[in-house]
């Protein structure tokens, strides 16, 4: 809908001056004043990274990058071409930015985008092992699928992704168990293929028999949409306002979730409807949101695992009332994890240590690392071997059945 006074064919033109704007733009400051393209990213065998951005008149640039607490400070050289090489990095995909005279920009000279709804980035991979879960491998893979649906609970059009593991067939009788996958604050409901490659993690894992095949549900993560309107901004904010919205959106997360997303995958997939094949986990809001919805709703899942929780509430008696030592017996695995240098550590270690206090045990995880996808998508790697593991039986009898199938 074009905004009131404003016709449509206006709006179209504007979006596409907008468009051969950004081109233009993006075609000069990738191009070197010899008219040479400008390469950056570029990878060397050592793993390092350089980075280079033409902008001669600019008085200071820089690279943040996810894995560097600072951002990276550029030098410019005599063709007014501004350079930084990285120490070497782990193989992994790394999201980016510059930094122009303080205004964050994605690299024009990198097509590949980290997509985020507040700030997308440019992305570099750096290349690893085939032993790496996030790496492509020759192997089966899995299918993805995008769903829509109108949510009378929070009122809005909203989605959802669904990962269909390698062999699955809606015509054959075989059930699944499912992994609920919730994303972070700013991210969208693709972030965990997108950018966390949950599927191809998945998939390397089943053909390594280290997972069980399961579907992964990565819903949108907003109960209450309007949480984004400040942006990073607005949820630094510690009023009351901040802390109301925070649980409105917990709890109409909660009511979507249970109450929309869980009844349609149940209706249109061959899924086991029962606790013990239902596990949630998520990162940073979505973990905050798996502790809130999965603690108070043990009777729906038995698998929990929250990755860098933020955002939770610290009202821990009157947001968890009927939490105490009991839940050991209902929880199969209760795993949460953040990263040592994470500015969340000490906010899930109160946490953590509330849950001590109730009798309740927890797999703590502390590893190396922030708040950034670098780490989340080794937590998801450690934990999907630990998911619907108590069927040891019948993950044994699907193998066996596989192996005659290919004979």
């Amino acid at each position: 809908m074009s905004p009131p006074g404003i016709s449509r064919e206006w709006v179209g033109l504007a979006a596409l001056f907008l468009l051969i704007l950004m081109t233009f733009v993006r075609g000069t400051l990738s191009q070197q004043p010899s008219g040479e393209p400008i390469v950056s990213p570029e990878v060397s065998y050592d793993h390092r990274v350089t980075f280079r951005f033409g902008a001669p008149y600019a008085k200071a640039v820089s690279v943040r990058m996810e894995g560097y607490g600072q951002p990276l400070g550029m030098t410019k050289d005599a063709g007014g071409v501004w350079n930084v090489t990285t120490d070497p990095l782990a193989p992994d995909y790394y999201g980016y930015s510059i930094l122009m005279d303080g205004v964050a920009l994605i690299d024009p000279a990198n097509h590949v985008i980290k997509p985020n709804l507040l700030g997308p980035a440019s992305e570099v991979y750096v290349a690893g092992s085939a032993t790496l879960p996030w790496e492509l491998n020759d192997v089966s893979h899995g299918v993805i699928h995008h769903h829509f649906y109108h949510s009378r609970i929070v009122g809005d059009d909203r989605d959802f992704y669904v990962y269909t593991p390698p062999g699955y067939d809606p015509s054959s009788p075989a059930t699944y168990p499912v992994l609920y996958l919730l994303h972070g604050f700013s991210d969208d409901a693709s972030a965990w293929t997108a950018v966390g490659r949950a599927n191809v993690i998945l998939d390397n894992l089943i053909a390594q028999r280290k997972a069980k095949p399961m579907l992964i549900v990565m819903p949108l993560g907003y109960g209450a949409p309007e949480i984004l309107e400040g942006g990073w901004a607005g949820i630094r904010r510690n009023d009351q306002r901040l802390h109301d919205l925070f649980r409105k959106n917990q709890e109409q997360f909660g009511e979507a979730l249970l109450d929309e997303v869980i009844p349609m995958v149940e209706h249109s997939y061959r899924v086991k409807a029962d606790r013990d094949s239902r596990a949630l986990a998520g990162l940073s809001m979505g973990g905050s949101e798996t502790l809130f919805v999965g603690l108070n709703n043990l009777d729906r899942f038995s698998y929990l695992g929250a990755f860098s929780a933020g955002g939770g509430r610290t009202d821990y008696a009157a947001t968890y009332p009927r939490l105490d030592s009991r839940a050991n017996a209902r929880l199969r695995v209760f795993w949460m994890s953040v990263g040592k240098s994470d500015g969340l550590l000490v906010p899930n270690e109160k946490f953590h240590d509330w849950l001590g206090g109730k009798g309740i045990r927890v797999e703590w995880v502390e590893s190396p690392g922030g708040h950034w996808w670098p780490v989340w998508r080794r937590n998801l790697s450690d934990l999907l071997p630990q998911l619907f593991q108590q069927q040891r039986a019948a993950l044994s009898d699907f193998w066996s059945q596989k192996a005659q199938e290919q004979r």
